[in-house]
């Protein structure tokens, strides 16, 4: 599984998402929903995480099993994870409530003290080429 590294500053998410589009292509039916999730997930880690205090973010794409993976990994948040906030109208929490709505299914796995966002698309219908 191949992903790109990018620093952990807001511009770079213009890279992350063009990372996106070059990985699954400008004609891919899912384009949109994943780069608007990863984009999401990328200021997240880069607001709430070590990733935007001088760290970096790696976002990965693949397809598999006729779905699009997308993965996005921080630097860590001292044992604090990304969450959904119970509160439809708070001010924060929006983002994952945003990939909960475009994503099949998403979730969030730690790797010591990162923590990787794992989000599932459709992938390709059979006829799409």
């Amino acid at each position: 599984m191949s992903g790109v590294a990018l620093p952990g500053r807001e511009s770079a998410a213009a890279s992350a998402r063009a990372y996106v589009e070059d990985a699954l292509g400008p004609a891919h039916p899912a384009l949109d929903d994943v780069r608007t999730c990863v984009n999401e997930a990328f200021t997240n880690a880069v607001e709430h995480t070590a990733s935007g205090r001088g760290g970096r973010v790696e976002v990965t794409i693949v397809e598999e099993g006729g779905r699009v993976r997308a993965e996005v990994a921080d630097d860590g948040a001292g044992g604090a994870r990304p969450h959904m906030c119970d509160d439809p109208l708070a001010e924060h929490g929006r983002g994952m409530r945003i990939i909960d709505a475009l994503s099949l299914d998403w979730g969030v796995r730690a790797e010591g003290d990162r923590s990787v966002v794992w989000m599932y698309f459709e992938g390709c219908p059979t006829s799409w080429a």
